[in-house]
């Protein structure tokens, strides 16, 4: 950690694993990284190291933010067993590093395997963990992963009361929890301001058509199906008369699947493909796109903040919480074809979200610098 700063600055390292966790918490970390009462350090592991995913451990640097170690795990493989071999890397690396840095807090987001190899080498090392984004429902492998590290960490920082109450029934202690939105929301408008015209023009779009934002990720205990629904998709589309803008699917198993599908093609004419998107232009696309297509967690947390129709696919997201702008469809070309029409048809949505005000990072500041770190926090009980 950053020796110019005092003894009393509460030092805390952030794990990153990939641009979406990243661009959701990329306000947050700079605003506790300007904030003389903390010293931040980022850990990277996952896609951030990978040519193929855009090197976005580049990004990180670029918004001003220390990166401490690189963890270099295998996204290239894709397998269940690839999966658990690169939570087992990165769960070496984190000991590792938190033998040498000792930080304060280690601070994890959401429900992914490097999440919990985070939390499982802070839990045996005495390091307090800071969780956000737990207490959700999604339905699939994610909801497992996320409630596991739930149980493992000190503190909660929620999006929402239903997440709160969730972690609550499962013996969390409730002064533990608190309620501070979804940190993914915070500048999110501001960010997406821009003509459409120039925003077009920077996504290499036709800017007299309305497009189609999709964002499409395997299942994993659905690895198999991966290509035979991304085909279904795909067939649906291909009905529209709108240019698509594709963004290609996470490291997780069936992924090879979805990019096998894309590359047997055609997308609709004046579509584009891509392998990574800044936040700035994907917070700009979902507020332009007429309707945003797949089973991405920016759908149903992010969207609703631009009115932007949203149709969700398949189990990935089944149990999140709803906004209005969200409608469920099965991984079927002819259900998909159906919900497509409706919602190039509708207009835009009322700008309301239930995952928060916008505000989150400075409450999760707040709690970073004023939260009890004595050796109590770390005997932790159910608390029934």
């Amino acid at each position: 950690m950053n020796p110019a700063h005092s003894a009393a600055t509460r030092r805390v390292l952030y794990l990153s694993g990939t641009r979406a966790d990243f661009g959701l918490m990329r306000g947050t970390l700079q605003r506790a990284a300007a904030n003389p009462a903390l010293a931040l350090n980022v850990a990277v592991t996952g896609t951030h190291l990978d040519a193929a995913h855009g090197n976005t451990v580049d990004d990180i640097r670029a918004a001003g933010l220390p990166v401490v170690t690189e963890l270099p795990v295998d996204v290239l493989t894709r397998t269940p067993a690839s999966m658990s071999v690169a939570v087992a890397k990165c769960l070496q690396g984190m000991a590792a590093l938190l033998e040498q840095q000792r930080p304060d807090i280690l601070l994890l987001l959401g429900d992914r395997g490097e999440m919990l190899a985070g939390a499982i080498a802070a839990l045996n090392q005495g390091v307090v963990t800071v969780h956000i984004h737990g207490g959700e429902r999604s339905g699939t492998v994610d909801e497992l992963m996320r409630h596991a590290i739930s149980k493992l960490c000190s503190y909660h920082l929620v999006a929402t009361e239903e997440s709160r109450d969730r972690l609550i029934r499962m013996g969390e202690a409730s002064e533990r929890i608190h309620v501070v939105g979804a940190p993914g929301l915070d500048g999110l408008t501001d960010l997406a301001s821009g003509a459409r015209e120039e925003v077009l023009a920077a996504l290499d779009l036709p800017s007299d058509q309305p497009f189609i934002l999709v964002a499409f990720h395997p299942v994993v205990q659905q690895a198999g199906l991966a290509y035979e629904q991304t085909r279904a998709l795909m067939q649906a589309l291909q009905q529209q008369v709108c240019p698509l803008l594709w963004l290609e699917p996470n490291a997780d198993a069936g992924a090879l699947g979805v990019l096998q599908a894309l590359d047997e093609g055609p997308l609709p004419a004046g579509s584009r493909r891509v392998t990574h998107l800044s936040r700035v232009l994907f917070a700009q696309a979902m507020r332009h796109a007429a309707v945003m297509v797949g089973n991405s967690s920016s759908g149903i947390i992010e969207a609703a903040s631009f009115g932007t129709p949203v149709i969700n696919i398949g189990d990935r997201q089944r149990l999140r919480q709803r906004n209005a702008n969200t409608v469920d469809v099965p991984a079927e070309t002819e259900a998909l074809s159906s919900a497509l029409r409706q919602a190039l048809a509708c207009e835009r949505l009322p700008l309301h979200n239930r995952y928060g005000d916008g505000q989150a990072g400075a409450r999760i500041v707040e709690l970073l610098i004023r939260l009890p770190l004595t050796p109590s926090v770390l005997e932790k009980t159910n608390a029934y």
